[in-house]
C-alpha cells in the first residue's frame, strides 16, 4: 500500500523544482534544506530536480546521498557539459508538477520566495518571474552590461522580455506543454517564456550574494552571449538596421565623393589626404565586419536548427518513474 501510495503521489505532483548545477558541492544541503523547509510550509506534494553538468567536485555524490535520504529529489546527468540553458530545459521537460519552479542553487535567490511564487500563480496566473529590486554580489560594470543588454533585448526583440528578470519564476502545466513544443537548440528561456505569452505577473525581491563556491558563470561573456541570445533568437530587426545603416554609409559616401570632385574642379584642397583615406578604410571596414558577424549569427543559428542535433543528451535518470 505504501509503495503504490508513494507512486500515486508522483503522479500528483504539485510542485517540481529544476535546479541546473555543474560544480556547487558547497551549496546543495544548505539549499535542499531550506527548499524542503518552504516546501513542508506549502505542504503540498513535489520534486526537486537537479540537473546536472558533469562535475569535477562531489555535486554528484552529495545529491545521490541526499536522494536516499529524501525521495522526492531527482536527478538528471548530463553525457558531457551543455550549459545551464539545457540543463534548465531538460529539467523542465521531465518534471511532473503541475507548476514548475526553475532556480539557481547558490542561494542568490532566496528559496523562501517559491511559496510567494506560488500563492501569486495560483491566484490566476500562467507565469510568475521574480523581478530583482537589487543585485548585491554583482559588479557595476556587470549591472550596466545586463542594463544595456535589456534595452536593446526589448528595443529590437520582437516580444518584449521583463528588465531585472533572470530564471527564477514559476510556470504552470499549460506553459510547459507549450515550452517542450519548441524545439530549439539555443535554449534562451526568458525569451521563449515571453514568447509563449499567457497571463504572467511577478514578484519583487533583493537577490543576495552567493552562499560559496565559485561562479562558473563568466561575467562578461556570459551576458554578451545572453543578450545575443535575446536579440537574435527573437528578431531579425538587427539585420534591418544593418541594412539600413549600410544605405547611410553608401549615401555619405556618393555625398563624400561629390566633395571631393568639387575640391577637384574649383581648386580647393581642404582636405588632408592620407589621413582622411585611413579614416574612411578603416571605418568602413570596421561596419563591414560588424555587419558580416551579425549575419553570421543568423547564419550559424540557422546550421545549428537545421541540424536538428538534441539539447542534450543524458547519461542517468536516477529516481525517476521511468
Amino acid at each position: 500500500y505504501d509503495i503504490k501510495f508513494e507512486t500515486l503521489l508522483r503522479f500528483m505532483t504539485e510542485i517540481s523544482i529544476v535546479v541546473p548545477v555543474r560544480n556547487e558541492d558547497e551549496s546543495i544541503k544548505p539549499f535542499l534544506q531550506r527548499a524542503e523547509n518552504v516546501m513542508d510550509k506549502i505542504g503540498k506534494a513535489y520534486e526537486i530536480i537537479f540537473a546536472l553538468d558533469p562535475s569535477s567536485d562531489n555535486t554528484e555524490k552529495i545529491i545521490f546521498d541526499e536522494i536516499k535520504r529524501n525521495k522526492n529529489i531527482r536527478l538528471l546527468v548530463f553525457s558531457r557539459q551543455f550549459g545551464q540553458p539545457a540543463a534548465t530545459m531538460a529539467g523542465i521537460n521531465n518534471c511532473k508538477g503541475s507548476y514548475c519552479v526553475i532556480i539557481d542553487v547558490d542561494l542568490q535567490d532566496p528559496p523562501e520566495l517559491i511559496e510567494k511564487l506560488y500563492n501569486e500563480i495560483i491566484s490566476g496566473y500562467e507565469v510568475v518571474y521574480a523581478k530583482r529590486k537589487s543585485r548585491k554580489g554583482e559588479t557595476f560594470f556587470k549591472k550596466i552590461i545586463s542594463s544595456i543588454g535589456y534595452y536593446l533585448i526589448n528595443k529590437f526583440s520582437d516580444v518584449r522580455i521583463p528588465r531585472d528578470a533572470g530564471d527564477f519564476r514559476i510556470i504552470s502545466r499549460k506553459v510547459i506543454i507549450q515550452l517542450n513544443e519548441l524545439n530549439e537548440s539555443h535554449g534562451f528561456l526568458r525569451g521563449m517564456v515571453a514568447f509563449v505569452g499567457f497571463k504572467q505577473s511577478f514578484i519583487e525581491y533583493d537577490r543576495v550574494k552567493r552562499y560559496g563556491g565559485k561562479s562558473n558563470y563568466n561575467k562578461f561573456f556570459g551576458s554578451m552571449k545572453i543578450g545575443l541570445n535575446g536579440l537574435i533568437g527573437f528578431s531579425s530587426r538587427p539585420l534591418f538596421l544593418m541594412a539600413i545603416t549600410g544605405f547611410i554609409i553608401a549615401l555619405i559616401s556618393f555625398l563624400l565623393g561629390i566633395w571631393y570632385l568639387f575640391q577637384k574642379f574649383s581648386g580647393i584642397n581642404l582636405t588632408p589626404g592620407l589621413t582622411t583615406t585611413v579614416i574612411l578604410i578603416s571605418f568602413f571596414a570596421g561596419i563591414q565586419l560588424l555587419g558580416l558577424g551579425l549575419l553570421g549569427e543568423y547564419v550559424g543559428r540557422i546550421y545549428d536548427e537545421v541540424k536538428k542535433r538534441p539539447k542534450y543528451i543524458l547519461d542517468k535518470k536516477i529516481n525517476f518513474d521511468e
